[in-house]
């Protein structure tokens, strides 16, 4: 059976998650489905990333073994129609050994979590940006974060249901930067714990807004401990930017 690599882009918004659920709707569902109309027979859909609900991806990974040996633009093609009118998109098909694993074989992944400092309501990017009605500080937010490089005990940045065997992580690099309107943080690491991110940026806010210091960031990272953590944030603001594999291929 040929296996095609497909990277992906989708608007986590309508999902309970990437991950197949009983309990509504998912983007490997979705895929799996798109993938039986085009092979005649279900498919399993592998993919590099478990996004949470509500999370985003802009360059997702997975793979999938079709029956049907066929053209890669074709692949990507019949993909899309099928999964009208769902908001998801494979941008890119491409035929692959039968050695390549979408997850097991990813050397590097990163975010991108978009913020906006702003009094009045998103209208255009609700549901793509968190919003946050005060000033940042957004030196002070990359200093903290530059914390986090190196190989640490992230408990107190790991959701309490995580089911990762170790809280031990290594962050390769981070930063907090002003994007024209927006606040972007970046962030890439071989793999992450649950909510990692999203609980590194709950509390770098914290930092942008003056109630902790850098220090008080880095003391809550040294005391391994969930309740040192800020607030979580949203899922909104949180991208799957891309997957790495070796050779310093990007997806």
């Amino acid at each position: 059976m040929p296996r095609y690599k497909l990277t992906i882009e989708y608007d986590g918004g309508p999902f309970v998650g990437w991950q197949r659920q009983k309990n509504g709707p998912s983007v490997q569902g979705a895929l799996e489905h798109a993938a039986e109309k085009l092979d005649g027979a279900p498919r399993e859909i592998y993919g590099a990333g478990r996004t949470d609900s509500g999370v985003h991806a802009l360059g997702q990974v997975a793979h999938v073994d079709l029956d049907k040996d066929l053209l890669a633009d074709k692949v990507r093609d019949a993909l899309n129609h099928h999964l009208k009118p769902h908001p998801i998109a494979v941008v890119e098909a491409e035929r692959v050994s039968d050695d390549f694993h979408a997850r097991f074989k990813a050397n590097r992944r990163g975010y991108i979590y978009r913020l906006q400092a702003r009094r009045a309501p998103l209208t255009l990017t609700r549901g793509q940006v968190w919003r946050v009605s005060q000033a940042l500080d957004v030196s002070a937010m990359h200093a903290a974060a530059q914390y986090l490089v190196g190989t640490h005990d992230f408990t107190t940045f790991r959701d309490s249901q995580c089911q990762a065997d170790s809280p031990v992580k290594s962050l390769d690099q981070i930063a907090v930067f002003q994007s024209g309107a927006e606040i972007h943080v970046t962030v890439e690491a071989i793999s992450f714990l649950h909510r990692q991110v999203r609980s590194i940026v709950g509390s770098l806010v914290e930092v942008g807004f003056g109630k902790w210091t850098p220090e008080d960031f880095k003391a809550a990272l040294d005391a391994a401990d969930r309740t040192r953590c800020g607030p979580v944030a949203p899922p909104d603001g949180l991208y799957l930017a891309f997957v790495q594999y070796p050779g310093g291929f990007e997806a």
